[in-house]
């Protein structure tokens, strides 16, 4: 049985930016990356969700990160990593999978949790997958007209492996201006999709919420999360931020911000949760 960790959502107001209401310099336009510095990537909010739900799905069903790779060349390939609604012939969502070959429904196949899930599934079965070449791998699922074509993306599909599954930590990074109240029920029923319900031997052993009666108090969502699966977790939370109205994410001893999140992960004072177990934080 894998070790638990704590992972606390805060809901962060309106409050947090008052004391910016003079600041003349608008605030830089909802954008994400992954990594640091000049070999940071670039990344717009959805492609950056997509990233994170391909992520903790293969976390849900304990595949290896290679598996991530091959879905990763394929949607990048396939739609950038963008969730369309339309394609050749009747393809559509981020593998442009066809419901006239069995693939679901139009609509089944714009859930990227399923369509993502319908990908492993068949690349599982898929004799030798994790030591075939990615591009042959992303063709043996999606049995293209030009299959070579998914092999320029397998350095960059290995690198955004690297930042969303945790073996490069704190490497995802999203910002955007909050408002409103957080929507942790939203969150934390499209968590329960993307990673499965919770339970002792599942990726999310369980969530609380603590919304305290206090005026303006910032309410909190304790996720406790198997240790493999913990920096999966918390970059599906920043890379969903913006959706759901999170305005601040910690994880053993970093800090994300929504507001000055193009920063990145910020090395914090107090590498524990009150558990004192090293931890997530976010709001």
């Amino acid at each position: 049985m894998g070790t638990t960790l704590v992972l606390v959502l805060l809901v962060a107001g309106y409050a947090i930016y008052h004391s910016f209401r003079n600041v003349t310099s608008p605030p830089p336009p909802p954008g994400c990356q992954a990594g640091t510095g000049e070999q940071a990537i670039d990344l717009d909010p959805e492609q950056a969700a997509v990233a994170a739900t391909i992520a903790g799905v293969a976390a849900r069903h304990r595949l290896p990160r290679q598996a991530v790779t091959i879905a990763l060349a394929a949607a990048l390939q396939e739609s950038k990593l963008h969730n369309l609604d339309y394609g050749d012939r009747d393809s559509v969502g981020i593998f442009q999978q066809r419901p006239s070959e069995g693939w679901g429904s139009p609509s089944q196949l714009q859930n990227p949790v399923y369509a993502t899930t319908k990908f492993y599934a068949v690349l599982t079965q898929v004799h030798g997958y994790t030591k075939m070449p990615v591009y042959q791998a992303a063709q043996a699922v999606q049995h293209s007209a030009d299959g070579s074509a998914y092999q320029q993306w397998t350095d960059l599909a290995g690198q955004l492996t690297g930042y969303f599954t945790g073996k490069s930590a704190h490497g995802v990074s999203c910002w955007y201006t909050p408002s409103g109240q957080a929507n942790l029920a939203g969150a934390e029923r499209q968590i329960g999709q993307t990673f499965g319900p919770a339970g002792r031997k599942a990726v999310v052993v369980r969530i609380t919420t603590d919304r305290s009666a206090q005026k303006n108090a910032k309410s909190t969502a304790v996720l406790h999360v198997q240790r493999a699966a913990a920096w999966t977790v918390a970059s599906w939370l920043v890379a969903h931020a913006e959706a759901y109205h999170l305005s601040e994410v910690r994880y053993a001893g970093y800090t994300w911000k929504a507001a000055d999140g193009n920063m990145g992960w910020q090395r914090g004072s107090n590498p524990t949760s009150p558990s004192g177990k090293n931890g997530i934080v976010a709001g």
